[in-house]
Formats: structure tokens, C-alpha cells, sequence
């Protein structure tokens, strides 16, 4: 289990940096992508706590789903309105067409959100799932 809530944080930790890549673009900043990489980082983070929690979950971007399925940890880290803006991200913004112009200030709220729920998870899951993977000895870099 440990080694899969390392893979779970992990793919949160890329999903956040990619966030701060973005957002160094300032106005030229694809805000879409930084909106949908900030939900993917709390998802992430949510169905790393359910694999500590030995809860099952389904193959969903519904952070309200996710945080439904947790004995009650999770449901207070963001509002039901937060947790629906989130889940929009994951799958209206994504394609041509479809939930219109995300401004500069949206996505960086977006990332706030993700930050706040990154840091009360990773309080939650044991110091060794948290820790990065360690580099082989004589592994080329």
C-alpha cells in the first residue's frame, strides 16, 4: 500500500509544479490547463487518502464522489461549490468549445484550492508515502 499512495502523490506533486510552470507565463498563461492540473492534484490527493483508508473508489474526476466516499476527512477540505468549479475543470474545460474563458485570477485561486488541499492530506498520510523516490546507486543521471 505504501508504495501506491508514493505513486498517488507523486502524480499530484507534477500535476501541482506543472501549475507553477504555467502561471510563470503571467498573461500568456494557459489558465485552462493550470485549472485542470490544480483538479487533477486534488483528485489525486483525495484517492491517495481513500488508498489509506482501504475505500474503493471508481475511475471518476468527481471530487464530490470522492469526497463522499471518505469518513468525513475529506468533505470540509473544500465547499460543495468548490469541489464542483474543481471537477469542471477536469472535464468541461478541457475540449474546444466548452465552459468559456478562465481568467488569470480564476486559475490562480484553482491552485490555492489545490495547495490547501494538498497540505491538510499530506497531514494525514504516514512521512513515508510523502518521501520521493531514492535514486539507485550508480544509476546514470
Amino acid at each position: 500500500m505504501l508504495e501506491t499512495l508514493r505513486q498517488w502523490v507523486l502524480k499530484a506533486e507534477h500535476d501541482l509544479k506543472n501549475t507553477a510552470l504555467a502561471l510563470r507565463g503571467g498573461r500568456e498563461c494557459p489558465t485552462d490547463t493550470v485549472c485542470f492540473h490544480a483538479q487533477q492534484c486534488v483528485e489525486k490527493y483525495m484517492k491517495a487518502f481513500l488508498v489509506l483508508k482501504l475505500i474503493d473508489f471508481p475511475k471518476t474526476h468527481d471530487l464530490d464522489d470522492l469526497a463522499w466516499r471518505s469518513p468525513d476527512t475529506l468533505l470540509p477540505l473544500l465547499s460543495n461549490e468548490e469541489r464542483g468549479c474543481l471537477t469542471e475543470y477536469a472535464v468541461v474545460v478541457r475540449y474546444p468549445g466548452e465552459g468559456g474563458e478562465i481568467s488569470l485570477a480564476e486559475a490562480r485561486r484553482a491552485v490555492r484550492l489545490a495547495r490547501q488541499v494538498r497540505s491538510a492530506i499530506r497531514k494525514l498520510l504516514p512521512r513515508a508515502a510523502l518521501a520521493g523516490r531514492k535514486r539507485e546507486r550508480n544509476t546514470p543521471r
